[in-house]
């Protein structure tokens, strides 16, 4: 528990965390002011052109399904200028997942149920590029500057001092992001309430939310772990920045490059950029050329495939893990001084 303790205000000591953390806060002051700026409260005459807007939209969606049913029952002809669908209920708004409201149909306004989860994915990516360059620089630094070796005369256990401070990292990494999605998400809806309209926040709103922020954080602690990890290989914080640079560098670009040119069937599933995205959004369609180009027919082939979150988790679970305990391994063994 010492040793815990011990590592939390070393954490916390640092002045790269501190200068971090400043940054944290100046990226949420700038967002909450462009937000504020940019929404107002609606009035009364926006209100009831917005729902004069979504009646038209309403009764156009009727209008499309009657339509659709009144063909398929063979009392009126197809028209070739409208949509018709194989199955009707495509067009009967009763049966939507979501029908527009009024909210969608106002300019200038802040809605929190519209403008959250974007919001969130923005805070996500932030809070793992700080988990991701604080574990680098955490462990880099120490390893670097002697920090390292000095704790083990204190501590003479090397994976235990290792993993306390991973263990460390993590943790209070987790706490940092959840207390700054309450601020953040708070701060916002607050900017709803006094200057802009909360929307539409029914149930299947806050697990959409809620689910994406798990994914989100998630990700975050992998990163953290990743940039420990790298920087505890190469002994150096830059070890993870390289890494990170090259691979996106010469994989991400120059890889989807020759891929290209080679014609290699689907490339983007050895994309860890798509892996990441599948798993943020739950599931990512993507599209492989190849398989419609030697169709015959036009409208029987469908080139588009799928990657969900399932294996997409698998992928980053493993390179983060395996990179984890390398570290570990190497740790174990090698040379301090």
């Amino acid at each position: 528990m010492n040793l815990v303790r011990a590592e939390v205000e070393r954490l916390a000591a640092r002045r790269f965390v501190q200068l971090m953390l400043v940054l944290l806060a100046l990226a949420f002051a700038i967002t909450t002011a462009t937000t504020l700026v940019g929404s107002h409260q609606p009035s009364a005459s926006e209100i009831a052109a917005a729902e004069a807007q979504l009646a038209q939209v309403i009764r156009g969606m009727e209008a499309d399904h009657e339509y659709c049913l009144k063909v398929k029952a063979g009392e009126v002809p197809v028209d070739e200028n409208k949509y018709l669908p194989a199955d009707c209920s495509e067009t009967d708004p009763v049966l939507q997942d979501q029908l527009p409201v009024v909210a969608d149909f106002l300019s200038g306004v802040f809605v929190f149920g519209q403008q959250a989860g974007p919001l969130l994915y923005f805070l996500i990516a932030f809070l793992t590029l700080f988990g991701f360059l604080v574990g680098a620089s955490y462990i880099g630094a120490d390893l670097n500057s002697g920090g390292v070796v000095n704790l083990l005369l204190w501590r003479p256990r090397r994976l235990t001092v290792l993993g306390a401070k991973l263990g460390t990292l993590l943790g209070v990494v987790m706490l940092l992001s959840a207390v700054a999605t309450v601020v953040y998400l708070g701060t916002f809806w607050t900017i709803a309430q006094a200057a802009g309209l909360p929307g539409r926040l029914d149930g299947a709103f806050w697990q959409d939310l809620g689910g994406r922020y798990g994914r989100g954080l998630v990700l975050v602690l992998l990163a953290t772990a990743l940039g420990f990890g790298i920087a505890t290989l190469g002994r150096h914080t830059s070890a993870a920045l390289g890494a990170v640079a090259a691979y996106a560098v010469v994989w991400e670009l120059g890889a989807r490059l020759v891929f290209e040119i080679l014609d290699v069937a689907r490339p983007d599933q050895l994309m860890l950029s798509t892996y990441v995205a599948a798993w943020l959004a739950g599931r990512v369609e993507l599209y492989d050329d190849q398989v419609c180009r030697n169709s015959t027919g036009f409208g029987f082939c469908d080139g588009t495939y799928t990657i969900t979150w399932a294996p997409a988790l698998l992928v980053l679970l493993a390179l983060a893990g395996a990179v984890t305990a390398a570290s570990f391994a190497v740790f174990r063994r090698r040379d301090l001084i």
